[in-house]
């Protein structure tokens, strides 16, 4: 088999169908069935249509919300508010993951659901990795391309450095209804966290939020936190209270790290969150999901061609992907830092009102061009 991609989000699918087109064998395994919810912001940058256009996947056949301006706005409720040079769309990954499922499928890719990866091992003598699956099954695949996400066991078993880490974030995430334009992105702070909503598809909104375990410990529950902290900002008092939401319970994530990350592990390519998270601040994680797919692929293409070797293979993509995502992830941990305390905060936000470019230029080097 050519190549094997662990995990079926936004990386790995969009991985999958380039390679698939590129004319390789490509086996997906996803722990979960689709569709399904993630915890996502569910905001994408224009950036990466022309290449999901290329890879006859756009996006706009699912009626996405079209995103053009933005807001901030500190604990306090004060806010900053500025057009958005790039601007994105709104999907909620429950449909798009869906839509890329069915794609790839359509096209031959092998995608296997419910499937656990519970090891992988590279075997020199023979320069393939062997995938152990869960239950016992073995896979074997010229390139690994990693694309599970924030965090999985395939962590601890590669030793990564940053899984050794406790990590203080956890992520809330809900779909409502609610009066806000459709055209809107807004960040809004509160104390030890960030919240976002923005629309999706069928008149309805993501509502994302990023705090610390010790947040909610203090509280003890996730709507005694809602309603003691983030309720203390005018802004998301007013979602909190008038908001219809559309499932009982949100989804959570735990253990989120935005400490730096290998793109190579054990010749395993890492892709998407698995090699680098942004901070969701910057709001831009699934672009950087799709576009670091087209790196991988386009790296591994001249790899299965034998144009490259596997060590000319491992440094060209490590170099390639921090030339196009590094500077966006060191400049989200420092844009992180001055949010989530609330006299920062609205100091920040205070500054920042009086100088847009400062704040357009922030949000350039958060993203990138469309290529």
């Amino acid at each position: 088999m050519d190549v094997v991609i662990i995990g079926g989000g936004l990386g790995g699918l969009c991985a999958a169908l380039d390679l698939r087109q590129r004319g390789h064998g490509v086996t997906v395994l996803e722990r979960r069935h689709y569709p399904f919810h993630r915890v996502c912001g569910e905001y994408i940058s224009n950036e990466v249509l022309p290449y999901l256009r290329r890879l006859g996947a756009d996006p706009q056949v699912l009626a996405p919300a079209s995103i053009t301006e933005f807001q901030l706005s500190a604990p306090a409720g004060r806010t900053l508010s500025l057009p958005l040079d790039l601007g994105g769309f709104g999907i909620s990954r429950y449909v798009l993951d869906e839509h890329l499922y069915q794609l790839a499928q359509a096209r031959g890719v092998t995608v296997l659901q419910g499937t656990t990866a519970t090891a992988v091992r590279f075997e020199a003598a023979t320069d393939q990795h062997v995938v152990e699956l869960q239950g016992g099954q073995q896979l074997t695949a010229r390139v690994v391309l990693g694309a599970y996400g924030k965090r999985s066991t395939l962590d601890r078993q590669l030793q990564r450095a940053f899984f050794q880490q406790r990590s203080p974030y956890l992520g809330v995430k809900y779909h409502l209804r609610y009066d806000q334009p459709r055209n809107l992105i807004a960040l809004h702070n509160f104390a030890d966290g960030y919240a976002g909503i923005s629309a999706i598809e069928d008149d309805k909104y993501c509502f994302c939020y990023l705090t610390t375990r010790q947040n909610l410990k203090v509280h003890g529950t996730i709507p005694a936190l809602e309603t003691a902290v983030l309720a203390r900002n005018p802004q998301l008092r007013r979602i909190l209270q008038e908001a219809e939401f559309l499932y009982p319970q949100p989804e959570v994530i735990n253990e989120i790290s935005f400490a730096p990350k290998k793109a190579v592990e054990d010749h395993v390519l890492m892709c998407g969150d698995a090699a680098g998270l942004i901070t969701p601040l910057c709001g831009n994680g699934m672009a950087m999901a799709i576009h670091g797919a087209s790196v991988a692929a386009e790296h591994t293409h001249s790899f299965l061609q034998g144009r490259l070797n596997r060590p000319a293979l491992e440094v060209a993509y490590q170099q390639d992907w921090q030339r196009h995502f590094g500077q966006r992830l060191r400049v989200g941990r420092a844009v992180q830092r001055l949010f989530g305390q609330p006299l920062l905060s609205e100091v920040a936000v205070g500054t920042l009102r009086f100088w847009p470019g400062v704040v357009r230029a922030l949000m350039q080097r958060t993203h990138g061009q469309a290529w």
